[in-house]
């Protein structure tokens, strides 16, 4: 491998000659071996960084145009767009372990944009501290990228996804209308409910869910960029922050807002730790409906078997015909890893200390997780699950006809206790509750069948 000559305020080292990054990247890629090529620094950071790089550099032509000249900012733009389009990824490959503060990725995004950027320009035109990180710190860029990621994360990817999910819910509902079947709670039967109301109770959970996380995106749409070092501002222009929202904004077409008390933003992350709340809940209701669902289509013999789902795959290496409800199982897998990441999220978020967080990037990296891999489980589940799921009316029909909680329509005119000696004496006798009624002499067999309906208990 051939190498060249970068240096720092420390000294000379060595990086690969086919590579954008400088000194302060490079020492961190050796000082900090740890997960390398396996929990690399988000993307989604990287993605972030080229946005926010590109906007300072904006606020920076407008308010000092005699450091950010118009070919500065023409080369710096052009690098970042690559930055954000992802063509540059290569040239970011800092992990999650290193320094709390981030500092090591921004510089990492600093030196790629600088040497990206005088590659365009054709001249030595750039300094990674002096023109990329113009007006900025790592104290303030890092948390930037945190929350222009997660804003990024939650409405392009996972909102469109439980939007698919509610409206093939939607559908199912329609479709199954008037279908009867039998309720349960603790596991046991219960009374009667109607398919298309049990649907709508997954198609709200999915909607409240989506509901919560709109409440939590205000609070993300405020960035720290400005704040500089420790809050105060130091070596940024007056109005900065502002401009640097306002140039966010035009670069992700979604409202970003400076934040008002920068000394707040800096240290705390209680609006990720918020928002991550959201995501649990969603990851909870996800595990419900993905349990409900494998619970309805388990069998096919020998379970509930009231619903069909799409057989994807062979479920077993020894059980020839064997299906597993695979898609469900995934979700669930997901759910777990999102709640232990919620724990994450809340530890790191607790460790601001002063005027900085310095558990900045393992917090980002779990939020980041659990909205894709929500997002994306979601998508799988949906395409290859729930669009499939349809209704085994006989064994809905025999269920329902067969559970003693039908008896709860009797209440109104034998009482509750004489009901229930119906019921035990129907299951220890194993007859029907009708038999079980007439024999007990609590009603006649016209009475019975003038007010015993089933499906009008739904």
């Amino acid at each position: 491998m051939e190498y060249r000559i970068e240096h720092d305020s420390m000294g000379e080292v060595k990086v690969p000659a086919d590579r954008y990054w400088a000194a302060q990247t490079e020492r961190s890629h050796e000082n900090f071996k740890i997960g390398v090529g396996i929990e690399t620094m988000p993307r989604e950071i990287t993605h972030a960084f080229g946005i926010l790089k590109k906007a300072a550099a904006i606020a920076n032509h407008q308010l000092k145009p005699e450091k950010m000249t118009d070919q500065k900012l023409a080369a710096i733009s052009k690098a970042c767009d690559e930055v954000i389009s992802g063509s540059l990824n290569d040239h970011f490959p800092l992990v999650v372990w290193q320094t709390g503060s981030g500092t090591q990725s921004n510089m990492n995004a600093n030196e790629v944009i600088a040497n990206r950027g005088n590659e365009i320009a054709g001249e030595k035109l750039l300094h990674p501290n002096d023109d990329i990180n113009m007006s900025q710190s790592s104290n303030d860029t890092f948390p930037t990228a945190m929350h222009i990621s997660a804003v990024l994360a939650i409405e392009d990817k996972l909102f469109p996804a439980i939007d698919m999910l509610i409206d093939t819910f939607k559908r199912l509902e329609k479709e199954h209308e008037g279908i009867v079947k039998s309720g349960r709670t603790h596991l046991q039967d219960a009374t009667p409910i109607q398919f298309s109301q049990e649907i709508s109770g997954w198609r709200s959970s999915l909607e409240k869910d989506k509901k919560m996380l709109q409440i939590a995106l205000p609070e993300l749409k405020e960035l720290a960029l400005g704040g500089t070092a420790v809050g105060t501002g130091l070596n940024a222009p007056a109005g900065f922050d502002a401009k640097v929202a306002e140039a966010v904004s035009e670069i992700t077409g979604k409202q970003f807002f400076t934040a008002p008390n920068k000394f707040h933003a800096l240290t705390s992350k209680d609006e990720l730790v918020f928002a991550h709340g959201a995501l649990k809940a969603l990851a909870a209701d996800m595990m419900k409906i993905a349990n409900d669902v494998r619970w309805l289509a388990s069998g096919p013999r020998d379970g509930l078997g009231e619903i069909f789902i799409p057989e994807n795959e062979p479920g077993s290496s020894i059980m020839p015909g064997k299906v597993n409800p695979t898609q469900c199982e995934a979700v669930t897998m997901v759910a777990v890893q999102v709640m232990g990441n919620d724990v994450a999220v809340g530890m790191a978020a607790s460790q601001g200390n002063f005027e900085l967080n310095v558990f900045m990037p393992v917090c980002i990296y779990n939020f980041l997780q659990s909205a894709r891999l929500l997002a994306e489980s979601i998508v799988s589940f949906n395409n290859n699950c729930a669009v499939g799921i349809t209704a085994n009316r006989e064994k809905m029909h025999h269920n329902l006809h067969n559970s003693l909680m039908l008896v709860t329509a009797l209440n109104p005119y034998i009482g509750y206790e004489n009901a229930a000696k119906t019921a035990k004496k129907a299951y220890k006798e194993n007859i029907s509750l009708k038999e079980a009624c007439i024999a007990l002499g609590f009603l006649t067999e016209e009475k019975f069948d003038e007010v015993f309906h089933p499906e009008h208990m739904a």
